[in-house]
């Protein structure tokens, strides 16, 4: 179906932007994602936004004809509307040309595949959303299985997470639980390592005993992993620090520990 939309007081318009709230996002159930790259990224990955709203002034593409014919194919629904109303929705002065709205993906740890990746990344009261986007990015660079999300963290369905993890929020899976339930989930069935970057009773993470699947786990962004999640770690490596600095970003220090953990795996 296709519609047209024309003013700003339309009740379509008001839902959408409220989209932008986390807590209207958990009522409905849906997430925005902003641009044609990654709508794109979507598609091919086998997820179609329900809704696709378009500025009426835009330039035609092959990638964006492709993305209406299959939305329109699926059921999905076409909207055209104003760029000053696509302004309004997204709260920026100078919005994509496309928005899809996304039903939120199951994040169950039940629908967690331990054996689907050797590497799983995991962050524990992770509060800035471009950390979690760009841990999502990482993941799917080394051919990581998903990012599972321990205690209070951001959304990762907010427009910064969905922003920056440059289409991966689409490419991983997401799950999302307490300590509790992610420590006895973890130890249930096939064994699988959980690994931290630490200072306490730590190896150097270069040449450090990983294996498959490993379970790469970083803690909140000024505070750390607390010393009892540390203790039920199977392995705890330390990055060197040259300078004054006393630690990484948690975001880097997932990456550079992913790709150490990844060459281990493959040699």
């Amino acid at each position: 179906m296709r519609r047209t939309i024309t003013g700003f007081s339309n009740p379509t318009v008001k839902s959408l932007r409220a989209l932008r709230d986390k807590k209207h996002r958990r009522r409905e159930g849906k997430f925005l994602a902003e641009g044609l790259r990654l709508l794109t990224d979507a598609r091919e990955s086998g997820r179609l936004p329900e809704m696709l709203v378009m500025a009426d002034e835009r330039d035609d593409h092959p990638l964006l004809s492709a993305l209406i014919d299959d939305v329109e194919a699926a059921g999905g629904e076409i909207v055209e509307t104003a760029p000053d109303i696509l302004s309004k929705i997204t709260g920026k002065d100078n919005p994509q040309a496309v928005i899809g709205v996304f039903e939120e993906f199951d994040t169950a740890l039940a629908q967690i595949d331990r054996s689907a990746a050797p590497i799983w990344l995991v962050a524990q009261a992770l509060r800035d959303p471009g950390n979690l986007g760009t841990m999502l990015r990482t993941g799917d660079a080394v051919g990581a299985g998903g990012l599972i999300l321990i205690d209070d963290c951001a959304d990762p369905f907010s427009a910064e997470a969905v922003r920056a993890s440059m289409g991966a929020v689409f490419t991983q899976r997401i799950a999302q639980a307490p300590w509790d339930a992610f420590i006895a989930w973890l130890r249930t069935g096939e064994q699988a390592q959980l690994v931290a970057a630490s200072l306490r009773d730590a190896v150097p993470y270069r040449g450090a005993a990983y294996r498959a699947p490993c379970f790469i786990l970083v803690g909140n962004e000024s505070r750390g992993l607390p010393e009892e999640y540390e203790a039920s770690c199977d392995l705890r490596v330390t990055m060197p620090m040259r300078g004054r600095a006393d630690s990484l970003n948690a975001a880097v220090a997932a990456a550079v520990l992913s790709y150490e953990v990844l060459a281990t795996l493959e040699s």
